[in-house]
């Protein structure tokens, strides 16, 4: 629907035009009514006895002409948000017995890319993919209903990293360690699982590729975080503060500031960042390290926030399915392989990835479970391996290497700020 304006009318004695916008009403059943002249003119209605207009009325007339206008608008909103959802629901009846993966982060990826390239402004893209963030979360669960499985309890890293992603209408299962989530995903307890997998400052996560070599899983898609942590506790100053409970991973992050800030402390792991902020709600003297969510979460106080010793520390979570992704236009692969025993095994498999002009983005080693001194590789490569144009290519990796397993080909994932309040 579009929004008009009247003609020019004039004041009663004056030769000065004004313009008063018309917006569309909406029934009770969704349909448009014809529209009904505005509020009359601000400055119209704040003219004084002695001919001047009252700045404060004019301003509040206008004020009220705007939130008319906004009504109006959000009532277009409401039906267009209620006609998407339609058709939601429509292409879930239609692929109601298709057992594959709701989630299509490239088509979402799609989306949002000609959202913003189309966005004139003055709404910010940060804001427009927020909001279509929820919008794409609200289809897919209209389609079927999500579970993600994820590191708990809630309000871990890993929990707050798939709901800025993933948003908000999907279900989330917390569960006690890596190897859960795995399963949950493997055994199709849940359809989507969010693991991280890398620390720009402590580097790999070995358990989760550890897990990729027991459970059967896929990657579907890849996101970028960047973590900021805060100290989390019931007291109100750091001279109270006697015990620091924390994931090993942010308490390396933040060994440094807690040296200097908390020398006297004791330093005791915990299972995740969220156990050990509800570790400390009933302990007198204790904090915790983690996410600034978890203080409004259980009602805790943050002494510091940004603690981290270095404020580029971003962590790399990707989302598992239990089947291939399979879509196309992919930007990366990543895939497990191991060689024979011999020299020169593992060049061949780089010089293959070289002369076809594969860009390698990770390489890494680990130790191959039940075979002492055997290692396994896991790769990242900037292409999509799944595409038919690669036939030759995995047919070649396939020869070369002893065993090989391709987890996945899925778009680049964006960068996301979690560190923003």
């Amino acid at each position: 629907m579009s929004l008009t304006d009247d003609k020019e009318s004039h004041w009663r004695g004056d030769h000065v035009a004004a313009s008063a916008a018309k917006v569309p009403q909406v029934t009770d059943d969704g349909a448009p009514q014809p529209a009904q002249p505005a509020v009359a003119s601000a400055v119209t209605s704040a003219v004084t006895s002695g001919g001047a207009a009252d700045p404060e009325a004019a301003l509040a007339g206008r004020l009220g002409q705007i939130r008319h206008e906004i009504d109006g608008l959000d009532s277009d909103l409401l039906n267009l948000l209620n006609r998407r959802a339609s058709l939601s629901l429509e292409v879930g009846r239609i692929k109601a017995d298709d057992a594959g993966i709701v989630f299509k982060p490239f088509r979402e990826r799609e989306v949002l890319e000609n959202l913003m390239a189309a966005n004139g402004g003055p709404l910010p893209n940060e804001h427009l993919r927020s909001i279509w963030r929820e919008i794409l979360s609200s289809s897919r669960s209209l389609q079927r209903p999500q579970k993600v499985a994820y590191l708990g309890p809630e309000g871990t890293f890993s929990y707050f990293a798939g709901v800025e992603f993933l948003g908000k209408a999907v279900e989330y299962m917390p569960h006690k360690d890596l190897d859960g989530v795995f399963r949950a995903v493997h055994d199709r307890q849940c359809e989507l699982g969010v693991v991280p997998l890398e620390n720009s400052l402590h580097g790999t996560v070995g358990q989760s590729l550890d897990l990729f070599l027991s459970h059967e899983v896929f990657i579907q898609s890849e996101l970028f975080c960047r973590i900021s942590h805060c100290l989390l506790t019931t007291e109100t100053s750091l001279a109270d503060v006697t015990t620091v409970y924390s994931h090993p991973q942010p308490l390396a992050q933040c060994g440094g500031w807690l040296r200097q800030a908390l020398p006297g402390a004791r330093i005791i792991p915990a299972d995740s960042t969220a156990s050990a902020a509800r570790r400390v709600v009933g302990e007198k003297g204790a904090a915790a390290i983690g996410h600034r969510s978890l203080a409004a979460l259980l009602g805790l106080n943050i002494l510091a926030r940004g603690i981290e010793d270095q404020p580029d520390n971003w962590t790399r979570f990707v989302v598992i399915g239990p089947a291939p992704a399979g879509q196309p236009g992919t930007d990366k692969t990543s895939m497990l392989f191991s060689v024979p025993d011999r020299p020169g095994a593992l060049a061949e498999v780089l010089n293959l990835l070289a002369r076809e002009g594969i860009n390698m983005k990770k390489l890494e080693s680990r130790p191959l479970r039940g075979e002492k001194w055997k290692y396994v590789f896991f790769v990242d490569v900037e292409c999509d391996l799944g595409n038919e144009d690669y036939g030759r290519v995995v047919h070649e990796l396939r020869r070369l290497c002893h065993t090989l397993r391709i987890l996945g080909s899925y778009p680049a994932g964006p960068q996301l700020d979690m560190s923003r309040d």
